[in-house]
């Protein structure tokens, strides 16, 4: 038997016992919840700096969703406040590295 003792998407469990395995799960309290995606961002940020893979990323990306969710948003939400300060500030497009600014 492997432990693993981690977040895993909605869907694994099914998968798990498609392939005739038994997975033992619970579900967990909101406060577990956020502190387990806290735990989930930073792994799958470091997979995503090992690899480079666009599929980290997109990992990556459904975690946050999920965090601003468990906050009582929505990945609209997150967009268009991404957006809003795209507006205001800029993206990283033109890939400026800031050096120095004098008073």
């Amino acid at each position: 038997m492997k432990i693993y003792n981690k977040l895993v998407r909605d869907r694994i469990p099914e998968i798990i016992e498609k392939q005739g395995k038994t997975c033992h799960y619970e579900v967990m309290s909101d406060d577990a919840y956020k502190a387990a995606l806290d735990a989930k961002l930073t792994e799958e940020l470091k997979e995503y700096r090992e690899s480079g893979e666009l599929e980290e990323l997109a990992d990556l990306l459904e975690v946050i969703y999920a965090i601003a969710e468990s906050r009582g948003e929505t990945a609209e939400s997150l967009n268009e406040l991404a957006e809003k300060k795209a507006l205001a500030r800029g993206r990283f497009r033109e890939k400026y590295m800031l050096l120095s600014v004098e008073e």
